[in-house]
């Protein structure tokens, strides 16, 4: 089971959604980096379960604790461990999942693959494991925003079949994003979107959504031909993340229904440097970075275990009926938004480490 991200900057994650704790080892950080956990802590937060009436109520203060990689509150060059304990653990809430396999989740496949699984909570495909990609990728973050200034951005552009206005080239904050528990910076459509999974809580369903997400002071150059395009890697950055069901950059699909004359990015000298008009190609061209913004959209389906009674079947075959019992959120997206925002930074750490590798 592969459990790490990276080439040159690593992140390696460990811990189940019930066990004693998660976390990650980050391998090739760079010196001299001030960091301590106020730095890592505040992504965390905003990615902890409890945070209102729409999200599942597990109480989790997330705390992180740095076990290695830090003296002096700067960093060594040597691996970051870092560690969050679990401690509103209740695997019994997840008896009857024993012996039925959850309608979509993992619990089939694990079991098929393995022929052993973490049955309480779903183990590592839970969306707890992220925790420790969400500490990593604060460090990355910071380290990115002293060097080149990097900002990344994101926030929720639809839930079910409610949509927001575009609003990629509105340089939104994220103390306007953390305005509403939604997280959709148009608030007439963010009203629209709480009703809508107040509603699907309500009747122990659950709903999907999309996030958009802008990467900013991004430098030229990112990303290698062929295999190792910077889209790839960030795509399968994105796809590695659960409930994850789609990845579009720049026009995306809608650069299908368009033609040349109008998809193409005229060049034009801009801020002492050449750059592009129009930003359909979402800052990445040939498979390497441009400097212009990285704009790209994420897929979450709905959440697959509902508290709904559902007819299914036992891993033995038998007819059944599944009333999830637990603490399940009815709509990640959410949440989703600091898991989105630090992937993207571990993605870009890693490949600006390879370029200064390159040229060395």
């Amino acid at each position: 089971m592969s459990s790490t991200l990276g080439t040159l900057f690593k992140v390696s994650t460990f811990g189940e959604s019930h066990g004693k704790a998660v976390g990650a080892i980050v391998d090739g950080c760079p010196a001299n980096l001030e960091l301590s956990e106020a730095d890592i802590q505040p992504q965390l937060t905003r990615r902890r379960p409890g945070q209102s009436d729409m999200t599942t109520p597990r109480d989790e203060a997330d705390k992180v604790i740095i076990l290695s990689g830090v003296e002096n509150g700067k960093t060594l060059g040597t691996p970051i461990g870092l560690m969050v304990n679990n401690k509103d653990q209740r695997p019994g809430d997840y008896g009857e999942m024993s012996t039925i396999p959850r309608p979509s989740h993992a619990d089939f496949t694990y079991q098929m693959k393995y022929g052993n699984r973490a049955a309480s909570g779903g183990g590592r495909s839970s969306a707890r494991e992220t925790i420790g990609r969400v500490a990593a990728g604060a460090i990355a973050e910071k380290w990115l925003s002293e060097q080149f200034g990097t900002k990344i951005t994101s926030w929720v552009s639809s839930v079910g079949n409610i949509d927001a206005r575009d609003m990629t080239l509105e340089n939104l904050t994220r103390e306007q994003i953390d305005s509403n528990i939604i997280r959709c910076p148009d608030e007439a459509a963010a009203a629209k979107m709480i009703e809508l999974v107040k509603a699907t809580r309500d009747r122990k369903d659950s709903v999907g959504g999309i996030l958009t997400c802008v990467a900013e002071n991004i430098p030229i150059g990112l990303g290698e031909p062929i295999f190792d395009k910077f889209e790839a890697k960030l795509a399968q950055a994105m796809l590695s993340i659960p409930a994850m069901k789609g990845f579009e950059i720049g026009s995306g699909f809608a650069g299908a229904r368009m033609f040349g004359s109008q998809h193409n990015d005229p060049f034009v000298q801009k801020d002492g440097r050449l750059g592009t008009t129009t930003n359909h190609s979402g800052g990445i061209q040939g498979g390497i970075t441009n400097g212009e913004p990285i704009v790209f959209r994420i897929a979450f389906k709905p959440p697959a275990t509902i508290g709904m009674a559902q007819e299914t079947a036992t891993f033995g075959g038998e007819g059944a009926v599944l009333e999830a019992k637990g603490r399940h959120d009815p709509c990640v997206v959410p949440r989703a938004i600091p898991i989105i925002e630090t992937m993207t930074a571990l993605v870009l750490m890693d490949f600006v480490q390879r370029q200064a590798f390159r040229k060395a």
